[in-house]
């Protein structure tokens, strides 16, 4: 057996370390973030850490975030990691890391009571690289009603030919020896348009990782007013597109492969476009098909050159 097949598929130690990292920008929902892990049950005395990268300007909250994770009892390593590039921020986290284990939650996310404890069973019986948790969107009492029976915010693995092939960092387990081994960091391009997680996990998977999902290792993420509307929704797939564009461009080189692409985005964008104006009356579907003709389009507009769109 290959060395790196080995690792990924051993018993697990059952004492294996976390560190738990968060990257945070001017959010006081990170104390209720460090409340739900401080709150973690299951883990049998495995040494757990928290990593907090403030990609803040200047360090101000560092005394206010020691604070917070003082308070709950936890074992908090502080890094500043300026400025406003996600990228930058999540590299800070890697670079402080020397657990086993590297977990990733949001700033704005709680975590059920064993969140830590079912992302590492799941990790240690599938012999998994890395691990990915469903995210459960939390809608304001006024979200529209098509926007909470599509459940448009809530996040999971999309499973392709029976394997998941890229992952997200609002809730993830990743091998620390394999990021290390790989040389794996996130991209600063991305730092400022967002997809710099899904990216990292393509290049994961590029390096031999094998990627898992445990159902019941959830989180919570509430929805804020400002993405409770479709127009948000259009933008961040429209950026997701821009990022699968970017990794075809890179997979698959070339002028010829590129304009097929291209071709094949166009085609997808049209046929959404279509299946919205027949669905008009039924706002569920119809803004499904809305959002879905956003991603081609950001593939397309990715293949044919255009600067990705910055969310941060």
């Amino acid at each position: 057996m290959d060395p790196a097949q080995g690792e990924a598929a051993g018993q697990g130690d059952p004492k294996a370390s976390v560190d738990i990292c968060i990257c945070t920008y001017r959010r006081e929902s990170l104390a209720q973030s460090l409340v739900s892990i401080a709150d973690q049950t299951g883990l049998d005395g495995r040494k757990v850490r928290v990593i907090v990268a403030d990609n803040d300007e200047h360090p101000t909250a560092e005394s206010s975030i020691r604070r917070m994770g003082e308070a709950v009892g936890l074992t908090l390593v502080y890094r500043h990691a300026p400025a406003r590039n996600i990228s930058i921020a999540r590299n800070a986290c890697l670079d402080a890391a020397s657990a086993d284990w590297i977990a990733c939650i949001d700033d704005d996310e709680v975590a059920g009571s064993r969140w830590l404890a079912c992302m590492l069973a799941e990790a240690e019986q599938g012999g998994w690289d890395a691990v990915l948790g469903p995210v459960k969107a939390v809608y304001p009492p006024d979200a529209p009603g098509w926007m909470r029976s599509g459940d448009f915010h809530s996040t999971r693995p999309v499973v392709l030919n029976g394997s998941i092939e890229t992952g997200y960092s609002g809730n993830a387990l990743m091998r620390r020896a394999l990021i290390e081994r790989a040389g794996l960091r996130f991209d600063p391009r991305f730092g400022r348009t967002g997809g710099e997680d899904v990216d990292f996990f393509y290049r994961l998977r590029d390096a031999g990782g094998r990627i898992g999902f445990a159902p019941d290792a959830w989180v919570e993420e509430p929805v804020s007013d400002a993405r409770a509307r479709l127009g948000w929704l259009v933008v961040r797939t429209f950026r997701s597109g821009q990022t699968y564009g970017t990794r075809l461009a890179r997979t698959r080189p070339g002028p010829t492969n590129r304009a097929w692409q291209a071709c094949l985005a166009t085609v997808k964008a049209v046929a959404c476009g279509s299946a919205a104006l027949a669905t008009l009356a039924k706002p569920t579907t119809r803004n499904r098909f809305i959002t879905r003709g956003a991603l081609h389009l950001g593939v397309l507009a990715r293949l044919v050159g255009l600067t990705e769109i910055e969310t941060y």
